[in-house]
């Protein structure tokens, strides 16, 4: 299959790790494609894998690649704060702090997005480390504002968390997002799992 995903505004959303596991659970239920999937995206070839329960998909992994990871320090509000550049697929800016809830995210985007570390869209992450095993995260997209839940997001804020310490490379790292729980295992690549529920049927003339 190939998958273009769009943004509310129209926008080319890129890569949209969460719509295109949703895209193989479709195929998947529908009889289109079987528990290994290859979609096309505008990221390249992503391969998946479907976990099913009563032949309907209950939850699909996705597999990205780490193409870039490094560190920066940025002036924030007059303070230099250290901040972990990601790509994988889309570019993400991660940052780890205490009581992410209490940031004003949306103001806190917007001074990053006058920084100009990325040339385009990125995505801003705030990352609380529970445990060894846990992060807990908020994410902001340039395009959009704060979002319930973003796959390639849960994805940066893993493989930081490695790069940091925070974590173990090859362990599955819970990832808690507004919407919900997503899985991320980074041994040389990085797997993004987690559930696909069905939430709505619909028709619609094109």
């Amino acid at each position: 299959a190939k998958v273009k995903v769009f943004n509310g505004d129209g926008s080319d959303a890129g890569l949209a790790v969460n719509a295109v596991r949703c895209v193989a659970k479709y195929l998947f239920d529908c009889n289109l494609a079987g528990e290994e999937i290859e979609i096309e995206t505008d990221a390249g070839v992503l391969s998946l894998a479907v976990s099913s329960f009563n032949n309907k998909a209950s939850s699909v992994a996705l597999k990205l690649n780490i193409r870039s990871v490094r560190k920066k320090t940025i002036e924030i509000d007059g303070v230099g704060r250290e901040v972990n550049l990601v790509n994988v697929g889309n570019h993400h800016c991660v940052i780890f702090c205490e009581k992410i809830d209490d940031i004003d995210i949306d103001a806190l985007g917007a001074t990053i997005s006058e920084k100009k570390i990325f040339d385009g869209s990125f995505y801003l992450g705030l990352v609380r480390v529970v445990n060894g095993s846990t992060l807990k995260m908020r994410v902001w997209g340039a395009k959009g504002g704060e979002r319930l839940a973003c796959g390639s997001s849960a994805a940066a804020a893993a493989v930081s968390a490695i790069k940091n310490g925070y974590c173990a490379s090859g362990s599955t790292i819970t990832v808690k997002l507004a919407g919900g729980d997503l899985f991320v295992t980074c041994d040389g690549g990085v797997a993004v799992d987690g559930a696909c529920k069905l939430s709505f049927e619909g028709t619609a003339e094109i």
